[in-house]
């Protein structure tokens, strides 16, 4: 098959051609007088009107998220510190579990995923609630 052989599935269906006499002649569906029955009738846009109400704001506006968050579990953590330690963003960068994001340090968020067994000293770090919990029971400081 080629393009010149591709033919329509439907047959093409006649436009309704209103106000030219018989059947659908006098007014056409279209009521009696008034604006909607005009030719050329002319409504205002909704979207427009909605458009216009908003402030005009220069440039451009959109916020990413601070996606600049680097997520470790306790797991990892327990590998790789010794007991009484101290756990921050130098010290994790460091040992090369996170890195610079664009030159920058980026936020860390310690999540509860596996045990720790050591007790750690969590400081400038973002730490989820079941997280807390364990290093707590673990004798662990979040700061």
């Amino acid at each position: 098959m080629q393009l010149h052989e591709l033919k329509p599935y439907h047959k093409r269906k006649s436009r309704k051609r209103v106000g030219r006499g018989g059947k659908r002649g006098t007014y056409s569906g279209k009521g009696v007088k008034g604006q909607n029955s005009r030719s050329g009738r002319k409504f205002p846009p909704a979207i427009r009107e909605l458009i216009k109400r908003y402030p005009k704001l220069r440039g451009y506006r959109f916020k990413t998220q601070d996606s600049n968050i680097e997520v470790i579990n306790l797991d990892v953590l327990d590998k790789n510190f010794e007991a009484g330690q101290t756990v921050n963003p130098q010290a994790l960068s460091e040992k090369k579990l996170i890195r610079n994001v664009k030159g920058k340090m980026p936020k860390v968020k310690i999540l509860g995923g596996g045990k720790i067994t050591k007790s750690l000293t969590f400081e400038n770090c973002l730490v989820s609630k079941q997280a807390k919990e364990k290093i707590e029971k673990a004798n662990g400081l979040v700061k």
